[in-house]
C-alpha cells in the first residue's frame, strides 16, 4: 500500500498532462469504453491506452474488461486525497493573506519608503475616520 505522499505524487503526476485531465473530466460524467474515450482525441488508440494506464497506476481510474470491451470509470478516493492536500494549503494561504490584509489596514501602518501613515479613503486630514 502506498503512503499518502507517494499517492499524492502519482495523482499530481497523472493530472499534470492535459490529455489525462480531459479523460478524467469525461469520466466524471460516467463510465466509458476506451474506444469512446479515444474517439474525440487526435491520437492513436494505443496512445490513449497509455494515458489510461498512467491514470490507473495513480488509482484515479479503474477499468474492467467484459468480452472485448474495456470500460473505464473514476475511482474518486485518490482525487479526494489531492483535493484535501490542496485545501489544507489553501487554508494556510488564506490565513496568512488575511493577517497581511489586517496589518496593511491597521492604523498607522507605514509601507516601506513612505514616511506618513496610510490614510483610508474616508479620512480627513487631522480627523479620524
Amino acid at each position: 500500500m502506498l503512503n499518502e505522499e507517494e499517492q499524492l505524487d502519482l495523482v499530481f503526476r497523472a493530472l499534470a498532462d492535459r490529455t489525462r485531465r480531459g479523460l478524467v473530466e469525461r469520466l466524471v460524467r460516467g463510465p466509458a469504453s476506451v474506444s469512446e474515450l479515444a474517439a474525440p482525441l487526435p491520437m492513436s488508440l494505443a496512445a490513449v491506452v497509455q494515458h489510461l494506464r498512467v491514470l490507473e497506476t495513480a488509482g484515479i481510474v479503474r477499468s474492467e474488461k467484459v468480452g472485448r470491451v474495456r470500460t473505464c470509470a473514476i475511482a474518486p478516493d485518490p482525487l479526494r486525497t489531492g483535493e484535501s492536500w490542496l485545501s489544507d494549503r489553501r487554508t494556510g494561504w488564506e490565513t496568512r493573506l488575511d493577517a497581511l490584509g489586517a496589518l496593511i489596514d491597521s492604523p498607522g501602518h507605514n509601507p516601506p519608503g513612505q514616511d506618513t501613515p496610510v490614510r483610508g479613503p474616508n479620512t480627513v486630514e487631522g480627523t479620524p475616520s
